[in-house]
């Protein structure tokens, strides 16, 4: 079964890849409309969304086959919850092409639910048992929920950050060319992190630390990538690069150090990759390239899209976020709020939706203010994915 569902992931791989690029196709190449629905977009754009529907199909496949090698619902790890956020995102996708019928927000959420999967690929695949803390049936409930909201709510960045690349002038440097492409060189730099883990597992990279772990207990942290950040007041007991230096005091989660020189090589790598765009690109910027290819866009629907997509996404990620979070965490510490730091940027997610909602209904921040917001609130849903995940050590680091 294991292998059925990793065949399955990467046939959804494949048939997104394929689809993003025939959503490219419907939105900037010329336009073969269909008679009976001229107005909902091309021919070649319904196939897209047909390709994308068995994706979909291929990865809910994924999930119950995966469940039924666990023996439980696949969400208690990275892997598993990073694919199930992807799942979501694309339902939340259909979702919304089903109402508006609108390729370019298949152009944009596509390659994303791409970089999400190969971000997920990275982790451990192994099947194993829950641990003791897992073992509930509100594991299911707060965290599926938690997915949907968080999966509509990144709809409502792709349809903000299309409204963006469509509004802002390309043909001169500004502040909003700036932090618009530097959305694009975090997109980027996710990318980076699949690549740059691909290349060094197939190498079969490894070099070894003894450390003092989060439990004060002396132990070996294995790195899988060149250490650039080695851990704090840690040995190095073989051979390799680095480091260069040393990881803070504080970062001693679960193999937090490990995890934090990953993020650095993310950047590099990420970097390195947005170079060489540019350089097919001409040295012009990914925002101007995808201005030109999104010409036909229409901004006020992209704002509308963007703002529907936060009034569904936010109330269920409330609930799953908040209220099922609250009432698992009384079953299983005796408490119902703590300041872990994924309760933390739960709350900080709420409020800033919640802020959302409020200047957008109260004081009319509609268009360009709007999307920029729904970019921010990506930012953060990124940070608690990436970093909090990754480095910072919690309650949650068995994740």
């Amino acid at each position: 079964m294991v292998q059925i569902s990793s065949a399955l992931l990467l046939t959804a791989f494949i048939l997104y890849l394929f689809g993003t690029i025939l959503f490219t196709v419907s939105v900037t190449g010329k336009k073969f409309k269909s008679k009976k629905k001229a107005s909902t977009g091309s021919r070649i754009g319904n196939f897209a969304f047909f390709i994308a529907i068995l994706g979909f199909l291929a990865q809910v496949g994924y999930i119950f086959t995966r469940w039924s090698a666990d023996g439980h619902f696949p969400i208690s790890d990275m892997f598993e919850y990073t694919t199930f956020l992807s799942v979501m995102m694309i339902l939340g996708f259909i979702i919304i092409y089903l109402i508006y019928r609108n390729n370019s927000i298949g152009m944009i959420a596509l390659p994303i639910a791409v970089i999400v999967i190969a971000y997920a690929s990275v982790f451990p695949r192994d099947v194993e048992p829950l641990i003791p803390a897992l073992q509930s049936s509100w594991l299911m409930i707060h965290v599926t929920t938690v997915s949907l909201g968080e999966g509509i709510l990144m709809l409502s960045f792709v349809a903000g950050l299309v409204y963006l690349i469509r509004v802002i002038d390309q043909t001169k440097r500004s502040k909003r060319t700036f932090w618009l492409e530097a959305v694009m060189i975090f997109l980027v730099c996710a990318l980076g992190f699949a690549v740059i883990s691909g290349i060094f597992q197939a190498a079969d990279y490894s070099e070894k630390f003894k450390w003092v772990n989060e439990k004060g207990s002396e132990a070996t942290l294995e790195y899988k990538m060149p250490a650039i950040a080695g851990p704090h007041d840690g040995e190095k007991i073989s051979a390799g690069f680095g480091p260069l230096f040393e990881a803070p005091s504080w970062m001693n989660g679960v193999e937090a150090p490990k995890k934090f020189n990953t993020v650095i090589w993310s950047f590099i790598s990420g970097l390195i990759i947005y170079g060489l765009i540019r350089l097919v690109l001409g040295g012009r910027r990914i925002g101007y390239a995808l201005n030109k290819a999104l010409r036909n866009v229409n901004p006020p629907l992209m704002d509308e899209i963007s703002y529907r997509a936060v009034a569904i996404g936010f109330p269920v990620f409330t609930l799953g976020g908040l209220v099922f979070a609250a009432i698992w965490a009384q079953q299983a510490w005796s408490r119902f709020w703590g300041w872990d730091p994924k309760e933390v940027w739960a709350l900080i997610t709420f409020f800033f939706y919640a802020a959302y909602l409020h200047f957008r209904l109260s004081r009319g921040w509609e268009g360009e203010k709007s999307a920029w917001l729904s970019v921010i609130g990506f930012v953060i849903i990124m940070f608690n994915l990436i970093f909090v995940n990754l480095v910072i050590a919690g309650l949650h680091s068995y994740a």
